[in-house]
């Protein structure tokens, strides 16, 4: 079954057409080019992030945005509550705190890399 659906974005309106289909009735096609140019800043992304040791705590971000801001260094002592990672969602500056008192042993991000929720944003350690 075919339905017609409007979208209004801005000023300009679109007329998108949806078919129903479950899975034993066929497969959903995409566009493989978008599909691969995002696929690939995402692995990157995550394989930058997640490519080394971990030895600690791993501070982790707690929404998916852009990294506008890191307050510490990697060797800095840090006690609980200061700001680690500038954190911006949903056009909001988020500060990213430690959870304990400690030293940052590594920072896994860099100012303007985006992130997803989880990602490992620097290690902690005693």
């Amino acid at each position: 079954m075919i339905k017609l659906y409007k979208i209004k974005i801005g000023e300009k309106v679109y007329e998108v057409e949806v078919e129903t289909v479950t899975e034993k009735e066929g497969s959903i096609s995409t566009n493989s080019n978008y599909d691969q140019k995002i696929r690939g800043k995402n692995d990157f992304t995550q394989n930058k992030i997640n490519n080394s040791v971990e030895i600690g705590e791993p501070i982790k971000a707690p929404m998916q945005g852009l990294i506008v801001d890191i307050k510490v260094e990697a060797g800095q002592k840090v006690k609980t509550g200061d700001e680690i990672v500038i954190l911006e969602a949903m056009k909001m500056e988020n500060p990213v705190v430690a959870p304990k008192d400690g030293t940052i042993s590594e920072i896994k991000v860099s100012k303007g890399d985006n992130v997803n929720s989880d990602d490992i944003l620097a290690i902690l350690s005693e």
